[in-house]
């Protein structure tokens, strides 16, 4: 916790309800079908220069369910499941109801498992606010993977009848009516960059508000708690949306200023900025002529989505493949709700070639396990006790070899590698102990003379060949060797003893040994990616050669089991 590591963007998902809804469909949707109202709305399409949209209405959807696709579609492209993200961070102007959060709405729709929530208000800056809190905690560790999302569902307070209650309308309400529409968009961090293909690299995320000395300039609901009645507010036009159109060339001007104090521009290679309409781009361009060749906006074909904005063009501009490695990425929200200007500098990274070739390994490992007996029993559920007793008798002499091999080879990581080195006595220190696990479960579940069994031939080559390598100097390659065996007892492990209990009617004090590796090495192998980061270009060929030595004598030494 006392570190902090880098966070990446690794998946991306947008979603926009419904079929595209061109200029002379709107009235289809919100209503305002008479010639005044149609007068005011082609003013504002002028200016805004927003030739499509989306909108919820007639879909039946709610806000939530808006965003939990969103997240939904960004973690299947993150190649993840709901139950690996800790934390869902949400960015919406309104939810569905006042309460509870957001965050917990939608996280009751995509399901997963237990998580920390935080759900930003505000208006569209509100989704980089959640990125923002996302990011700090996947880089202190809290967390080794986060979802983010941005929603809106706002046409629903822009459809008459309910748009029209209160009375005539002014032009700072008919602006937003015309503008604003329905979306979500998500991304996905995690502590580690991708292996397959391109990461983002979060470098920053930054925020500040001018509410001290700016009056608000998008609101609703102004003094709508002290009237008689939700109905009464309504009624009186106090829950409409509203913007001070005159105000926003000052909020293009600070955001200006503050993109200029944060980043160098002549650095940045791609700018996503989330403008409410064409005529601000102009304003933004003639402040700052270079970023007119570097930035991207999909404002025209997929509108204005507030706090979703900014993620429905990333997700685009990430599908379509627009960023190369080494290219840097600047998003900028201005929000005008009361003036608030939100940025984030992100950095396109290549594929980690080392995690690409272990995932290889792994991979090949996988398939060769699913072809020794041993596993195909468990698995099929036609094991027998006596099978889980000798799959313990054999693994105990080998796992009791693993915190010699783990502290020989932290003795001989030199200064160099003091990082490397204090891994391998903290790792030593928390495994030299989990043979004693083994010999309970084994005594448990009836066996005996557990102490007593021989290494079968691949625990023997495993253990020779895994112990010649700590004696190397700087065994770094050994990582490779960790890199099989934590990740077994993470994506095998808890899945073995729940399959074992529930067909043999094993108690939890006989699967301890293999539930301990599964609750707790998934922490191991986060560890464990942590230290393939600060490996060096030629430490790759080294440690992956072990990892692929390692994985096929362990797969020898289950085949010998029976």
């Amino acid at each position: 916790m006392g570190q902090t590591s880098a966070v990446y963007i690794t998946g991306c998902g947008a979603y926009l309800p419904g079929a595209p809804v061109g200029n002379d469909e709107i009235a289809a949707h919100l209503g305002g079908t008479d010639p005044a109202t149609a007068r005011r709305r082609a003013r504002v399409l002028a200016a805004n220069g927003i030739r499509q949209r989306h909108y919820a209405t007639g879909t039946g959807a709610s806000n939530e369910e808006l965003a939990a696709e969103a997240v939904g579609r960004a973690v299947k492209d993150a190649g993840l499941a709901m139950d690996e993200i800790g934390m869902l961070a949400t960015g919406t102007t309104m939810g569905d109801q006042l309460v509870p959060g957001f965050a917990a709405m939608v996280h009751g729709r995509v399901g997963g498992g237990p998580m920390e929530l935080l759900s930003a208000g505000g208006v569209c800056a509100s989704g980089l606010a959640a990125l923002k809190s996302a990011a700090a905690a996947v880089a202190l560790g809290e967390h080794a993977r986060a979802a983010v999302v941005g929603s809106e569902l706002v046409s629903r307070v822009l459809a008459e009848p309910r748009f029209a209650a209160g009375g005539r309308t002014t032009a700072d309400a008919e602006f937003l009516r015309w503008t604003l529409s329905d979306g979500a968009g998500a991304v996905v961090l995690s502590d580690q960059p991708r292996a397959d293909r391109p990461s983002l690299r979060v470098e920053w995320v930054r925020s500040v508000s001018y509410a001290h000395e700016r009056p608000a300039c998008m609101r609703a609901g102004e003094g709508w708690l002290d009237a008689p009645s939700a109905a009464a507010a309504e009624a009186a036009g106090l829950l409409r949306l509203r913007q001070d159109v005159a105000a926003l060339p000052s909020l293009v001007r600070l955001g200006v200023q503050q993109a200029r104090e944060l980043v160098d521009l002549s650095t940045i290679d791609h700018a996503l900025i989330h403008w409410s309409a064409e005529t601000f781009r102009n304003r933004i361009f003639q402040e700052i002529p270079d970023l007119s060749g570097i930035a991207f906006s999909n404002l025209a074909t997929c509108g204005n989505t507030g706090a979703a904005s900014i993620f429905v063009m990333l997700e685009e501009a990430w599908r379509t493949q627009r960023f190369q490695p080494g290219e840097r990425i600047l998003l900028a929200v201005p929000e005008s709700g009361r003036f608030t200007m939100a940025f984030a500098l992100l950095t396109c990274v290549a594929p980690n070639q080392l995690l690409s070739d272990l995932a290889t390994v792994w991979s090949e490992f996988e398939e060769r396990l699913a072809r020794v007996p041993i596993v195909r029993r468990i698995e099929d559920g036609t094991a027998t006790v006596q099978d889980y007793r000798t799959l313990l008798l054999h693994l105990r002499q080998q796992v009791v070899e693993g915190g010699r091999w783990i502290s020989r080879a932290a003795s001989n990581f030199s200064a160099e590698r003091f990082e490397l080195r204090s891994a391998a006595i903290l790792h030593a220190a928390e495994e030299h102990r989990d043979f004693l696990l083994l010999e309970r479960d084994h005594a448990a579940a009836g066996g005996t003379g557990i102490r007593d069994g021989r290494k079968n031939a691949g625990s023997e080559a495993l253990s020779a060949f895994i112990l010649q390598q700590a004696s190397q100097p700087d065994p770094v390659d050994l990582l490779g060797a960790m890199f099989v065996i934590e990740g077994l007892g993470t994506a095998k492990a808890l899945g073995w003893a729940r399959m074992l209990q529930d067909r043999l009617g094993l108690g939890e004090g006989q699967v301890s040994f293999l539930r301990y590796h599964g609750e707790h090495d998934a922490e191991h192998v986060g560890e464990l990616h942590k230290l393939l980061a600060v490996t060096r270009p030629g430490d790759v060929d080294a440690i992956v050669r072990t990892a692929r030595i390692t994985a096929r004598l362990y797969a020898l030494q289950l085949e010998e089991i029976g």
